[in-house]
């Protein structure tokens, strides 16, 4: 009986959290997605690789149910999602940051921290936030558009820390960063992961992927036409700067 009970919770652990298959998706009459198919694994860092306009950022959008015009199946924990809306989603516990960030000019730092609601229990008190990201602390009062790219970014992810989403969603996050903050994003991903955050992350930037990442997808033309486990990253150089146009 405990050998059983030891192999179901092995099971449930190993069974993917998130599964999309034949993803598609439009933007009005025109076809982004055209079937795009991968898993998420509890706990594993992913990435979304491929070149501008292959569709990775779609593929978010999508998952997260702010696309109305798309079809295919999104399962997490075992529900399916395609056609839920975007509130719904949130409440399952995934959540999105997306590229531009979506920080409100008119409000201070605080004041965008906490405007999210909670959604689930178990989400980062401000304080964890505020060991996370010691910049937005010192910088509490002052309006959101007045941080650096850089601190906008540490607001961004913050932000959606606190709701108790345990996917995340994170569309480019380290676009247009100086190399020192980028490595602050790489620490912060890195620590998510040990606290048990699972992470859908797009990246142009392969060799920041790689410092994150347990697997990578690429993604071209609105499909998933490769997976490469980080621990073959190394070999595979190559086949990655074809994909990407590097």
């Amino acid at each position: 009986m405990a050998e059983a009970a030891v192999a179901m919770k092995t099971a449930a652990a190993s069974a993917p959290l998130l599964v999309v298959k034949d993803l598609q998706a439009w933007y009005g009459e025109s076809h982004v997605l055209h079937g795009v198919t991968f898993d998420v694994r509890p706990g594993e860092v992913v990435t979304l690789l491929g070149r501008n306009g292959a569709g990775k950022t779609t593929t978010l959008k999508s998952i997260m149910g702010i696309l109305p015009k798309r079809k295919g199946s999104v399962t997490f924990q075992g529900k399916e999602l395609m056609h839920a809306p975007a509130r719904y989603v949130a409440r399952e516990g995934i959540a999105f940051c997306p590229e531009e960030r979506g920080i409100f000019s008119s409000l201070s730092v605080e004041e965008n921290l906490l405007l999210p609601p909670q959604v689930k229990p178990g989400g980062m008190s401000v304080e964890q936030i505020f060991e996370l990201f010691p910049n937005l602390k010192e910088r509490l009062s002052s309006q959101g558009t007045k941080l650096s790219g850089g601190e906008q970014q540490m607001l961004a992810i913050g932000r959606i820390l606190r709701t108790g989403a345990k996917m995340l969603l994170l569309d480019e996050p380290t676009e247009g960063l100086a190399p020192v903050i980028i490595q602050q994003i790489g620490a912060t991903i890195a620590r998510l992961k040990q606290e048990g955050f699972t992470i859908v992350l797009v990246e142009q930037n392969f060799r920041f992927a790689s410092t994150v990442a347990d697997r990578h997808y690429v993604v071209e033309q609105g499909r998933v036409i490769d997976m490469i486990p980080n621990a073959e990253l190394e070999e595979n150089i190559g086949k990655i700067e074809a994909y990407l146009g590097v």
